[in-house]
């Protein structure tokens, strides 16, 4: 344990300043955290030991994820691919609103072709699981939270059952734009496939058996030709859509507000936010407020 512990300091700990205070755990808080701590102390640093060890802090996360969702106001964005969920969620991020983006923590787009720009891994179930925990407790019961509509299971990541239930349980507003604008929004946020076609190529034959096999060698056509404006209208319409539209009709939540707009600009998501804000502020069960916009 003294090499062990000896070897840390000398090629991880060495540079940190007096000020660092460490956190050490094991997988239940005994003596080989105590002893790390021990020798931490006793270089100057001010090292504490987790309490019950990696086994016990687990066992809270998950006790917490049972929990705190049953306490906050969830109000969740719904609508087809590429009518900008996420971007609205960020821009209500900018202007103060609570917001829980699921697909940053998960690093997944929630769809078959939502892995991350660089290919960077997913986290583990228990990393995801941490870091929703400590999103959800930061979280002011008394303000809104905005989420947007997601499947139960994100890439590889599977969100707790308590969230999952509320979140389907709870007001949803719901947007809708031309094909020709989300089809722009997806040609931007899925642009870096054209530059791994093989990979593409492969996530799309996940799909043999739910379409038709000429179906799929239309799309890798599309995919050798460079034609990525027709692969994706035709994966919206044919597959993103009506997959969406299925896994809502099982949603319970009252829709108290409709969103159709005919642009996705900045100028749109900055007005879209702002309205949420204020329907979110004075929303009272059983109200249901129906909008429409279209401002360029």
């Amino acid at each position: 344990m003294a090499k062990n512990i000896a070897h840390h300091i000398e090629n991880q700990f060495q540079g940190k300043p007096r000020s660092w205070r460490p956190l050490v755990y094991c997988w239940r808080g005994g003596q080989r955290s105590g002893a790390f701590v021990t020798w931490l102390r006793l270089i100057g640093w001010d090292a504490a030991q987790l309490e019950g060890g990696y086994k016990a802090f687990r066992r809270h996360v998950l006790a917490q994820l049972d929990t705190l969702p049953t306490r906050l106001r969830l109000f969740v964005l719904a609508g087809p691919t590429g009518c900008g969920k996420t971007k609205l969620l960020h821009t209500l991020a900018q202007l103060g609103a609570q917001v829980l983006d699921l697909e940053a923590l998960a690093r997944h787009r929630g769809s078959l072709l939502g892995r991350a720009p660089d290919g960077a891994p997913q986290p583990t179930q228990k990393a995801f699981e941490t870091a929703l925990w400590s999103a959800l407790r930061r979280f002011d019961p008394t303000q809104p939270v905005f989420v947007e509509a997601e499947n139960r299971r994100i890439g590889t990541c599977h969100l707790p059952e308590t969230l999952w239930q509320q979140m389907r349980a709870a007001p949803r507003v719901t947007l809708e734009a031309p094909i020709d604008a989300r089809l722009a929004l997806v040609l931007a946020e899925y642009g870096f496939w054209r530059h791994d076609r093989k990979a593409l190529k492969a996530q799309l034959l996940r799909l043999k058996g739910v379409v038709p096999n000429a179906v799929l060698a239309h799309w890798q056509q599309w995919i050798d030709r460079g034609d990525f404006a027709a692969l994706y209208r035709d994966l919206m319409v044919r597959h993103y859509d009506p997959r969406y539209r299925k896994g809502l009709a099982t949603w319970s939540g009252p829709i108290v507000a409709h969103f159709s707009f005919s642009t996705l600009s900045e100028a749109t998501f900055a007005d879209l936010a702002a309205q949420l804000i204020a329907i979110a502020a004075s929303f009272r069960p059983l109200a249901t407020v129906t909008r429409e916009t279209s401002r360029a």
